[in-house]
């Protein structure tokens, strides 16, 4: 629990410092969008996705290797590119609507965060009681 409660207030940080420097929400999919279309603010994007990736790979060596989910690569990536899809078709994904627009009270990311919290639950439920042989356990 104290694990969570740490990593949530750093992502809560992380969102605030961005916003307070770019004057922009800290959504993963717009950052990666604008890297990859923006010419004037591509390096602060850049050097954003680089941080995350850096975190990650930092986090992998101190707990001792990285989390394997035993799922097998096609499912993976149609879920990758449902994702994708939704991210577009949304307006944002769940850390610009979760973190960041929840917390300025935009009814549209509330919205957005009861729609996919609902969704992930019930695929939750699908995957383990309806579809027991595709769960992973």
């Amino acid at each position: 629990m104290l694990r969570a409660l740490m990593g949530g207030a750093l992502i809560g940080a992380a969102a605030t410092v961005y916003w307070a420097f770019n004057g922009r929400v800290a959504g993963v999919s717009g950052v990666l969008a604008g890297a990859l279309r923006e010419r004037g603010e591509r390096r602060e994007r850049v050097l954003f996705l680089v941080g995350l990736m850096a975190a990650g790979a930092v986090a992998t060596l101190v707990r001792g290797g990285a989390a394997v989910s035993g799922q097998a690569a096609a499912p993976l990536v149609v879920a990758g590119v449902l994702v994708g899809f939704g991210t577009r078709l949304g307006g944002g994904c769940t850390s610009g609507h979760g973190v960041c627009g929840l917390s300025r009270f935009s009814r549209r990311s509330l919205v957005a965060t009861v729609t996919f919290m609902a969704v992930a639950a019930a695929t939750v439920f699908v995957v383990t009681h309806a579809a027991p042989a595709w769960s992973v356990r």
